[in-house]
């Protein structure tokens, strides 16, 4: 037993300590110098958004937020200066376009009539013997009287002219309210180009109020100049950017406003439509259709109107590109770079524009303008919102 305890259980734990020290040198300079299986990091791809010419129909419909309002009082004007003889009828009143409401009496000043003396006889029953012609005057005044008339339909709100008061002409005497209605709203300048045909009517939507209707008669008007030019007065240069959706909490997306008023729309209310004063409405401007024509996203091109410049995607980076080619278009530049095409513009829709020309069917362009502002994806939202 004490040859166990002092020679046996020493070499034990020497052998135990030995096999030990073996299994670390190997592990740390043997199993440690051989290449370690390589792991899988996180890694992107950067992707070319790219689309085909397509055919489609583009219906130029614009919609524009609008308000109903109240058309202005008609003003009454003298158009005879006189004395005020009779009113024919009193402040709220119905009228009627045309309508007499007032008479105005103006003096005419007296004219000297001629008479040939030669033929008449004098106190003594003879004739002048010179035959000379005598000027007599006619006796009393002499006047004209004139009606002054409604100048438009509606309720007589006011008339100021009072019996034998002096008036002048042009003086305002009154005001007609007509008691109809416009749906009015503003244009900004992207809305004014798609707007260059000029429509022949709109769509009214009223917010609460009767069922949608037509309008027939459209007008335009330009804010700087406050001249009506139809639908196809806007001028000046105005360019159109590239439209993009902006990131919100909640993974929503706010499109981009499309810059400020630079004009206003609006179409009368057909009679016999009930509206208020004052309620919101939707109005819908279609102005031309293009049917089966060669269209592309809006943001493929640089310009919205007329002219604009495409971008063709590099051979290779459209799976499908090979379509334009056997349509006996070119798929896209060689050489990795994307090359600028002008082409010709027609209707767009806010979203897809049509081609006339320069671009043909199955041909692939950049989706996006090269230097165009960034296009959030659904859902992203801004960075340290979670947080506070």
């Amino acid at each position: 037993m004490r040859i166990f305890r002092r020679v046996v259980m020493p070499l034990a734990w020497l052998a135990v300590f030995a096999v030990i020290a073996v299994a670390l040198v190997k592990i740390a300079f043997v199993d440690g110098m051989k290449p370690g299986q390589m792991l899988n990091g996180p890694s992107a791809e950067v992707a070319i958004p790219v689309v085909q010419a397509a055919r489609a129909t583009v219906t130029n419909s614009v919609q524009i937020k609008a308000t109903v309002q109240s058309d202005a009082a008609v003003g009454v004007r003298n158009t005879t200066a006189g004395v005020v003889t009779h009113l024919f009828v009193a402040a709220g009143d119905k009228v009627t376009s045309g309508d007499r409401l007032y008479q105005v009496r103006t003096e005419v000043a007296a004219e000297s009539t001629a008479q040939d003396t030669s033929s008449l006889a004098t106190a003594a029953g003879q004739p002048d013997a010179a035959g000379t012609r005598q000027q007599l005057s006619r006796t009393g005044p002499a006047y004209t009287y004139a009606d002054v008339l409604a100048p438009a339909s509606g309720l007589l709100e006011s008339l100021t002219v009072l019996l034998k008061q002096q008036v002048g002409v042009g003086e305002t005497a009154g005001a007609v309210n007509p008691g109809t209605f416009t749906v009015s709203g503003s244009v900004d300048a992207a809305q004014q180009y798609r707007l260059l045909a000029k429509p022949s009517s709109a769509e009214i939507a009223v917010v609460g109020g009767p069922a949608p209707f037509s309008c027939p008669t459209v007008a335009l008007t330009g804010a700087a100049s406050g001249v009506s030019g139809g639908a196809g007065g806007a001028s000046g240069g105005v360019s159109r950017s590239v439209p993009y959706a902006a990131a919100i909490p909640g993974g929503g997306s706010m499109p981009e406003q499309g810059g400020a008023p630079t004009g206003t729309i609006s179409c009368a209310v057909p009679s016999g439509v009930e509206v208020f004063a004052g309620l919101g409405a939707t109005m819908t401007v279609t102005a031309g259709q293009a049917t089966d024509v060669v269209t592309v996203p809006l943001t493929s091109v640089r310009g919205s109107v007329k002219e604009g410049s495409v971008w063709l995607a590099p051979a290779g980076t459209f799976p499908d590109s090979a379509a334009g080619s056997a349509a006996g278009s070119p798929a896209g530049p060689q050489g990795g770079e994307a090359e600028e095409r002008k082409v010709q513009l027609g209707l767009n829709d806010g979203s897809m524009v049509e081609i006339v020309s320069g671009l043909a069917e199955g041909e692939a362009v950049l989706e996006f303008i090269p230097g165009a502002p960034a296009q959030p994806q659904p859902g992203q939202q801004f960075a340290g919102i979670a947080g506070g």
